[in-house]
């Protein structure tokens, strides 16, 4: 044993001082080894939905019904299953349906509390009663722990259990006994969550998304393009913060910033409002607006077109700033004639402009420079979006439990894609004069991230910075896909060609096995057992396409939780379930809303299909953490002879 060893071990001895507690916890970690392996939730593109999020959540894509079939089968009624499932989803709002329609409450309390132990029993049931044990509500972690574990020293167990939910319903407990049965429950049944990007945009909540992943027992998120561009402005980019809100305002939800963050828009407003006093704005339209008076939206209309100038603005001086970043086509200021009203494109065509009304573009000097009033806005928007202490809670949990990328279980999980060559091979982008492709371009750009919020060189935290503007929108960016992003072609031009982006060759590639596998590979996965799980392009499930790609290596599972893609897509989003036993897909109908689950008892109509079945059910020792365990079981076991030499004291104090 060298001295390095002799060292980790005695750090070591300090956990497991005695050769009694080292046995006992190599013993527990190798029952472990063979429980069934946890349940995985797999979520993307959530776009702010967060009443559909809040109830997938809830449900667990099915999970919670499977339960409740595999414990009750044919002895419950399908309407009773049904109620069953809607109060584990919605338990104080359904026990208040419950008062106003029940005749009978304390045997309904009864019925309820007996039905909930037993769905906890068995949800419980693969885990270890120390984790288990850990999930409870501090509160009544005693009499729940009774009530889900069997007494075998105990006789009349009827009579020991009754006894138990008698004094509960008696003492006036039931209602919080049951909330915390309905909440123990979802928790159990989902053991760990994936959130695979695009959190923010489109939608009137992330910031409730944000703070439910706050409180969630364990996940990890993949970041997406659009909670790269959150990540940035809340680490102060000038055109990150123009784009966020820019999509705020373009998508009716200017409430997120300002009463979610409590972000002030007033410098925004008034300097839009003097700017653009004459100017109705029309082409900036308000996706949702059917609430606003006319004054309201006069205003929202200018906002939205000097942001998005402004948007504009910075984007050009990003772009010139770094020649690297390859997008100098998308500086477009310089090319308009302010005289004919006119735009010459990069591939020479002239296009008639929607609107020429440009007050402070400076269009003989440089149209990228901001005027003194345009700098203040920016200078106080900048000062907002630093230092709101819960925008820079959220960010921080994505750093935190979030990047680019993960590989879990054998599987790859990203939000948007791997740049390739239309050949198949790996895409070489170029990252401030490295040239990085695959796994390395991952690992670069996370480590600009990173960066961003923790480097204490100046230089290199704004380099960062600005790198997360690219990671939104460049062409090389793995979460962006495109060739390009036509913003400002979507305001200005009429003509449709324009606005055409193209994807990149991994979309097109998805179904050729020889390229996914090595992209696998690239990755360290196993080709023969791995799979890649993305989300970022919605599946047209409505035209035929198939979420499930390359014989079931790749499943793309944005399904478009976003209600501005439902008529696109047909459906409200894909969400994938791992268990012991395989793969499962799940396609979602558009969520009615909770006030109809809770009252109708109306479910998320959702499709289950398998996409792969396991040979045999997977234990923990098929997982990442199962390996993780046998490497401590090693450690510990060396731990022991080390005792057992003498070469380490035990501590019996």
């Amino acid at each position: 044993m060298n001295n390095e060893q002799y060292r980790y071990l005695e750090h070591l001895s300090e956990l497991y001082p005695t050769i009694g507690k080292a046995s006992t916890e190599i013993i527990n970690l190798q029952s472990i080894l063979n429980l069934p392996k946890g349940t995985e939730h797999f979520l993307s593109d959530l776009h702010g939905e967060y009443d559909a999020f809040s109830h997938v959540l809830r449900n667990g894509s099915g999970a919670v019904r499977k339960k409740i079939d595999d414990v009750f089968g044919h002895t419950l009624s399908n309407a009773d299953k049904r109620a069953l499932a809607t109060l584990i989803y919605y338990p104080r709002e359904r026990i208040e349906v419950e008062k106003e329609i029940e005749e009978d409450m304390e045997n309904w309390y009864k019925i309820t509390l007996y039905r909930l132990i037993q769905v906890c029993k068995t949800a419980s049931s693969k885990y270890t009663r120390s984790k288990v044990r850990k999930a409870l509500p501090q509160d009544y972690s005693y009499v729940i722990e009774e009530l889900i574990t069997e007494k075998a020293e105990v006789l009349d167990k009827e009579a020991y259990y009754d006894s138990i939910v008698d004094t509960i319903i008696d003492i006036g407990g039931a209602e919080d006994f049951i909330i915390a049965l309905a909440e123990l429950i979802q928790r159990l049944v989902i053991d760990h969550l994936h959130v695979l990007g695009d959190i923010y945009d489109r939608g009137p909540g992330p910031h409730f998304i944000m703070d439910t992943l706050m409180k969630y027992h364990s996940l990890d998120i993949q970041w997406g393009n659009h909670d790269i561009v959150w990540m940035g402005a809340a680490a102060g980019q000038r055109a990150c913060i123009a784009t966020v809100i820019r999509n705020s305002i373009r998508y009716d939800n200017l409430d997120i910033l300002e009463d979610g963050y409590g972000i002030n828009m007033m410098p925004l407003a008034a300097f839009a409002m003097q700017v653009y006093e004459d100017d109705p704005c029309e082409i900036f339209s308000i996706r949702e607006n059917s609430q606003y008076s006319a004054v309201e939206k006069a205003l929202s209309l200018k906002m939205h077109k000097a942001i998005s100038v402004l948007q504009f603005k910075l984007e050009g001086q990003l772009i010139r700033k770094y020649p690297d970043y390859g997008m100098e086509d998308r500086m477009l200021l310089h090319r308009i004639d302010p005289v004919s009203g006119t735009i010459t494109m990069p591939d020479g065509k002239t296009w008639p402009l929607r609107d020429t009304r440009f007050p402070t573009v400076d269009f003989d000097g440089d149209p990228y420079a901001l005027t003194a009033e345009e700098e203040m806005v920016m200078q106080r928007l900048c000062t907002a979006f630093r230092n709101c202490s819960k925008l820079q809670e959220h960010v921080r949990l994505l750093l935190d439990k979030g990047g680019l990328y993960r590989v879990y279980n054998g599987n790859l999980l990203f939000h948007g894609c791997i740049p390739l060559n239309e050949d198949g091979t790996l895409k070489k982008v170029s990252v401030y004069g490295e040239k990085k492709q695959g796994k390395e371009l991952y690992d670069l750009l996370e480590s600009y991230v990173r960066r961003a919020f923790f480097s204490r060189n100046r230089e290199e935290k704004n380099r960062s910075r600005d790198i997360l503007w690219y990671i939104w929108t460049g062409p090389g960016s793995p979460l962006f896909g495109k060739d390009k992003m036509t913003t400002f072609e979507r305001y200005f031009i009429e003509d449709k060609s324009t606005h055409k982006e193209t994807k990149g060759a991994y979309y097109r590639l998805l179904e050729n096995e020889e390229v996914v596998s090595r992209l696998m590979e690239d990755f360290g996965l196993d080709p023969d057992t791995g799979h890649i799980i993305n989300g970022h392009v919605p599946v047209h499930q409505s035209e035929g396409e198939n979420p499930v790609k390359c014989g079931g290596k790749v499943i793309v599972i944005d399904g478009g939780f976003s209600k501005a893609y439902h008529n696109v897509t047909g459906i409200a989003g894909y969400t994938l379930i791992v268990n012991s036993y395989g793969l499962m897909l799940t396609a979602h109908e558009p969520f009615t809303g909770a006030q109809d689950a809770v009252t109708n008892e109306k479910d998320i109509v959702s499709n289950r299909v398998a996409v792969h079945s396991f040979p045999r059910r997977l234990k923990v020792a098929d997982t990442d953490h199962g390996r993780a365990i046998r490497a401590r079981i090693a450690e510990i076991k060396e731990l022991l002879e080390a005792y057992r030499q003498g070469m380490i004291k035990e501590d019996k104090r």
